[in-house]
């Protein structure tokens, strides 16, 4: 991968959405292309604008901090709450700065700690599950995963129904490699997959209805449902199941951490769900380790156990 971006070869030039959209892609483009110093200084007025005028979603985020920190007084939650969103603001602005950052520095600026862990599965020709959540900077882990590994990068995600923005994310989260694969076709993804060195990304941490049978348990102190789509899909393919873990080590730049969770030829019990169940324990300790990293906007717990 050419670590400049040369924007006449790229997708965007090729519109596959209504004609306009065509000025807020010339702004989008031309805010990406400004120093990293000019855009933390949009992110800082864009935190003030979500944190204090418009107070986005400020009833979800407080709602959500109270419940999950029970212990915390309305002094820290507010404290918390505000870190979070001058976090959410800071995410937004890396995020859009993927249009035009080299592969070089998005390497620089994402240091997987011990991508061994994977590496020695791709080694031996083996496909693997990677279990993320919306922490650290989650836009950056597929980017920054397919510059670090030796194996193709697959990321399972559920498409927007804006035909701009659906176009402009895609465009965002392919340009170091990865591949992005729409949540009805992961099954027919993995197949194809089948004995390939490849790792497929999924973010687990989405709120999952009772049509979906989720697995129950306690999260942040409260009832959670969660996809058991790693249990199973780990089970029919025998694929080895990494934790990823993602966290701020100062502005701009993150450090991620890979933890085995399963290696892919132990038997897993039909009853139980022990993959996502240690996928929910590694992540809840992150958020109380980091709090204002996790996105509190998210409406996580909008289920009840039936």
């Amino acid at each position: 991968m050419s670590s400049t971006v040369n924007e006449a070869n790229t997708p965007l030039t090729s519109r596959s959405y209504p004609w306009y959209y065509e000025p807020l892609r010339w702004v989008l483009l031309r805010v990406a292309h400004l120093p990293w110093p000019v855009l933390y200084a949009k992110a800082e007025i864009i935190y003030f604008l979500l944190a204090y005028v418009v107070r986005y979603r400020w009833k979800v985020v407080r709602t959500n901090l109270q419940n999950s920190f029970p212990e915390k007084s309305p002094a820290e939650i507010e404290r918390i709450g505000k870190a979070f969103y001058r976090h959410f603001s800071q995410v937004m602005v890396e995020t859009l700065k993927l249009a035009v950052m080299p592969d070089a520095e998005l390497k620089q600026r994402v240091n997987v700690r011990n991508p061994e862990v994977l590496e020695r599965y791709f080694q031996a020709g083996r496909m693997a599950l990677g279990l993320s959540s919306h922490a650290g900077n989650w836009e950056w882990v597929l980017t920054s995963g397919a510059l670090w590994l030796s194996a193709d990068v697959s990321g399972i995600y559920k498409p927007l129904n804006n035909p701009f923005f659906e176009y402009f994310m895609t465009y965002l989260r392919t340009r170091t490699g990865a591949s992005l694969v729409p949540m009805r076709d992961t099954l027919r993804h993995m197949v194809q997959s089948r004995g390939q060195k490849r790792v497929v990304s999924l973010l687990s941490d989405q709120a999952a209805g009772p049509e979906d049978r989720p697995y129950w348990t306690t999260f942040m102190n409260q009832d959670s449902g969660f996809y058991t789509s790693a249990d199973r899909l780990a089970a029919k393919f025998k694929c080895p199941v990494v934790y990823v873990s993602i966290r701020r080590l100062r502005r701009g730049y993150y450090e991620m951490v890979l933890t085995e969770l399963y290696d892919g030829d132990s038997p897993l019990p039909t009853d139980s769900y022990p993959i996502t169940d240690a996928f929910v324990r590694h992540l809840e300790q992150d958020i109380r380790r980091w709090p204002e990293q996790y996105l509190w906007t998210h409406r996580r717990w909008k289920h009840k156990r039936t």
